[in-house]
């Protein structure tokens, strides 16, 4: 028997090519207790992307009217475009049981842990962050994608720099130089912090009733 618990909102970062997207699509594989969140973008879709589903593909004034309505948990500007976490969707996850895993880099790991304090009182926030073995097998993954031309992954590679500099801020640091136990990993974390203490709620009542 367990005791019901908070919902979490799950946040994984790394470097373009350091494994966040791969690790990702594998967790929501694995766990159905885990809902992600679909951001919204200014940028195009890429073959095979299905709106509302990869992302919600809207124009730079729909997404410029969607901040002023404070329709985001978080929003960043990445190469050009324009990226949010909308807010209703990961209160209904939530509220639902669910935890929500965000795809996001510190900008938006910060702008969440800000926001849920301030919009989202009952939910915790847990980060974790991804990095690469070594900067030489980061380019050769982001190369070997064959997708990108030069100059994006000259310029991936400069951001990647500035990335990892803040891995300090998140809650968690794992090196991901073998992808299953990297996987294994996270799964130990996402497992862990589910059992904390104040995030089951259902223990006050379940104590109160083995005590009677």
């Amino acid at each position: 028997m367990s005791a019901a618990r908070r919902g979490l909102m799950l946040v994984l970062s790394s470097p373009s090519g350091a494994g966040k997207s791969t690790m990702s699509r594998r967790l929501l594989a694995a766990d159905p207790a885990i809902r992600v969140s679909v951001s919204v973008t200014t940028r195009p879709p890429r073959p095979g992307e299905v709106d509302g589903e990869h992302y919600h593909f809207v124009s730079q004034a729909e997404f410029e009217a969607l901040i002023e309505r404070e329709h985001f948990l978080e929003w960043a500007r990445v190469f050009g475009n324009l990226y949010g976490s909308p807010r209703a969707p990961v209160r209904d996850a939530i509220d639902a049981g669910f935890d929500v895993l965000f795809d996001i880099d510190w900008q938006g790991a910060q702008q969440l842990a800000q926001n849920q304090f301030r919009k989202e009182p009952d939910a915790d926030l847990v980060s974790i962050f991804l990095l690469p073995p070594s900067m030489q097998e980061l380019e050769r993954r982001l190369r070997a994608r064959a997708d990108e031309p030069e100059a994006v992954i000259a310029a991936r590679m400069a951001k990647a720099r500035d990335e990892i500099s803040h891995f300090a801020e998140y809650d968690y640091v794992l090196v991901n130089d073998d992808a299953d136990a990297c996987f294994r990993n996270i799964q130990t974390i996402v497992a862990a912090e589910r059992l904390r203490r104040p995030r089951q709620i259902g223990l006050f009542p379940l104590v109160r009733a083995l005590l009677d």
